[in-house]
């Protein structure tokens, strides 16, 4: 059995507001998205108002657990809810659920945040699209992740120099290795006024050779919702609503469509922490779902797997699989290989193999903040990730 735990980011409460639960009756709401045209907020870009009592990411340094807490992980065990109140320090946190071999052992929300309330999961998103490809794979839409893109989108294909843009296939797409001039960070207001995301994305600089390099681009995500929807005869999130969340009991909040009519490849898709801890678990179990192998087995092994290392734009240094990132967490002896959708404003989803174990990080999309990453990673190694070998490994006995 495996282990899910779900994060997710507003402002902070003060410790007496604390409710740790297993379980938690709360109604759907509507979710409000955030408009595209907002300049995209990429992780590396995160600045968030630090609250009393949150250490800054400047210091370096994570405090220890002694220091918030009792009992510090690594000398003493410690609760469900001293592991709560740590996670409250993180800026702007809403929820925080963790799963364990085969239960919710924590659930926790704040500011008026519920389970089952979806919101704006910002380049989270993109992690989606990876898993729509191995259904579109699986359906027979898309033969191979080895075609060219020009196989589904020729119109958009025919013509477009220099050459080598004919050889970016479907792979590129899924390991953000197209060669092309990003469309995102400095780049994103002036794509997203465009009046095609699609043809802007491909007529950006070829920078490299595709398939050689990774560059982070939400034009590389949106021409693959392009190339889905053109494969599959159906919208991105009609594809992805059909084969994919009715089947998980997923609800969509909402999710942008660019100016050419395509769903927005890589951003500003709204679901529950709910959805996205049923999520975590789909690939935390293999591919099934409620006894249900929706996606293959072998495409979760291959498409956590890293292609490129060392990618990321932060001192972390992410490697980078089929918009799957991976990183190792925890400290000591209490370390883990995890592998992780990540989006702007605290969006995590961490799987955790080894642990049984998947961390679901979300939080507010519009908060700016420099060093909350920063943050989020030093609790997942000093608390949270050694926290899980201490509930897995007790388990044992």
């Amino acid at each position: 059995m495996f282990l899910i735990l779900v994060i997710a980011l507003v402002p902070l409460l003060p410790s007496h507001a604390l409710n740790v639960y297993v379980s938690v009756s709360a109604s759907d709401r509507p979710a409000t998205t955030a408009s595209p045209f907002q300049p995209e907020t990429l992780p590396a870009n995160m600045v968030f108002a630090l609250a009393p009592g949150v250490y800054a990411d400047t210091a370096g340094t994570t405090p220890s657990a002694a220091e918030i807490i009792p009992n510090a992980i690594s000398s003493s065990p410690v609760s469900s809810r001293e592991l709560v109140e740590v996670v409250s320090r993180i800026p702007n946190v809403t929820s925080f659920t963790v799963y364990q071999q085969g239960e919710t052992t924590v659930e926790q929300y704040w500011r008026g945040h519920q389970r089952n309330r979806a919101m704006n999961i910002k380049s989270a998103s993109k992690t989606i699209l990876s898993t729509l490809t191995a259904l579109a794979l699986q359906d027979g839409y898309i033969e191979s992740i080895d075609d060219p893109i020009a196989r589904y989108i020729p119109d958009y294909m025919r013509g477009l120099q220099p050459e080598a843009k004919q050889r970016i296939r479907v792979k590129h797409l899924l390991t953000m290795s197209s060669g092309l001039e990003t469309t995102s960070f400095g780049n994103y207001g002036r794509w997203v006024v465009s009046r095609d995301w699609t043809r802007a994305a491909l007529r950006g600089e070829l920078e490299a050779e595709p398939g050689t390099r990774m560059q982070y681009s939400t034009g590389d995500t949106h021409i693959l919702s392009a190339v889905l929807t053109e494969a599959t005869g159906m919208s991105t999130r009609a594809y992805a609503e059909t084969r994919l969340f009715r089947s998980m009991g997923i609800r969509v909040g909402g999710w942008d469509r660019s100016p050419e009519g395509y769903y927005f490849g890589g951003n500003n898709l709204a679901l529950s922490p709910a959805a996205l801890m049923a999520f975590g678990r789909l690939y935390l179990d293999g591919g099934v779902f409620n006894g249900e192998q929706l996606i293959p087995a072998d495409w979760v092994q291959e498409s956590m797997q890293p292609v490129f290392f060392g990618t990321s734009f932060n001192p972390r240094a992410h490697n980078y699989g089929y918009l799957w990132w991976n990183n190792t967490f925890g400290q000591d002896q209490t370390t883990a290989e995890v592998y992780f959708a990540w989006g702007f404003g605290g969006q995590y989803v961490f799987v955790i193999p080894s642990l049984e174990a998947v961390v679901v990080l979300t939080g507010n999309p519009d908060a700016r903040g420099r060093g909350a990453n920063g943050q989020i990673y030093r609790t997942m190694d000093a608390y949270i990730v050694p926290w899980l070998h201490q509930q897995f490994h007790s388990a044992e006995r």
